[in-house]
């Protein structure tokens, strides 16, 4: 049973007293009915709103969701992508982007004027350790 229903009984209680409206008893009894009464309505719009609330904060955290698996979607694919680099033709003077592996075949081609150009690494190497033998 719930609350307004607890009331309903105890407002049914009161009606089968008889209560005299005109005592003290009767005016403090039937008040305090009242009051719980109003308690009783208030709790409920209370429910209602929190229950409307609950459904808003539930839309919102699904939109969250959803932006937090687009931006982290959108890291991935910025991760997986190669790490791209840059240089400046010797001949013409020209700005050549190339990938890891135009890296490790130690050669690019300038597509601007057809220069070949050539990278020794094993000065980075030595640079940063990687053929250090203990």
């Amino acid at each position: 049973m719930g609350i307004a229903e607890k009331i309903a009984y105890l407002k049914g209680l009161a009606e089968g007293l008889k209560l005299d409206e005109e005592t003290k008893e009767g005016k403090v009894l039937l008040a305090v009915i009242d009051v719980l009464a109003d308690i009783s309505d208030e709790l409920e719009e209370l429910e209602d709103e929190i229950c409307e609330l609950e459904e808003g904060i539930d839309a919102v955290s699904e939109d969250l969701s959803d932006v937090e698996e687009c931006l982290y979607e959108e890291d991935e694919e910025d991760e997986d992508e190669d790490e791209c680099y840059a240089t400046t033709c010797p001949s013409c003077e020209e700005e050549i982007f190339f990938d890891d592996s135009i890296l490790e075949e130690g050669e690019v081609i300038c597509p601007n004027c057809g220069e070949k150009l050539e990278f020794d690494l094993s000065d980075l190497a030595n640079a940063t350790g990687m053929d250090d033998e203990d």
